[in-house]
């Protein structure tokens, strides 16, 4: 009895698979099964379905490998090896489409952008037309040798 038992599928133990999860099927590296529980715990809709944690995990993972690679590249050309608010400034506010899709945003640290007004820079008209005119003899003593 206790052959037939084993080979006839009772509950036995059973070499069970091992799960995957959504993230990794999903191929991201952001939670998919995080998000899924934020938004149902967020009530954003009466029902979730399946694919929208992905998606949003899709995106949210895209736009940080995005930032994170513009303020890498700011961080480079201060010759420095770490990224820090100053740099990820830097790197949004450069950039035009990450600049409109976060222009309401305050970076804690992050400082401003450098800009002069035009208006406050000096003439270059005065300096060129001062360059062009003839050179008018500058002592009166070469003038009257």
């Amino acid at each position: 009895m206790d052959s037939a038992k084993g080979a006839k599928g009772g509950r036995g133990k059973v070499a069970r698979k091992k799960g995957v999860s959504k993230t990794v099927k999903a191929g991201l590296q952001f939670p998919v099964g995080r998000l899924a529980r934020y938004l149902k715990k967020g009530r954003y809709a009466q029902r979730v379905g399946t694919g929208a944690p992905v998606y949003l995990a899709a995106v949210l993972e895209y736009l940080a490998a995005e930032v994170l690679e513009l303020a890498g590249n700011a961080a480079r050309d201060n010759k420095k090896n770490r990224i820090i608010p100053r740099h990820i400034q830097l790197a949004i506010r450069n950039d035009e489409e990450l600049g409109k899709l976060l222009s309401g945003v305050t970076i804690a640290y992050g400082g401003v952008l450098p800009n002069i007004h035009q208006v406050l820079l000096p003439k270059k008209s005065a300096e060129k037309s001062a360059e062009k005119s003839p050179k008018a003899p500058k002592s009166p003593k070469k003038a009257a040798a």
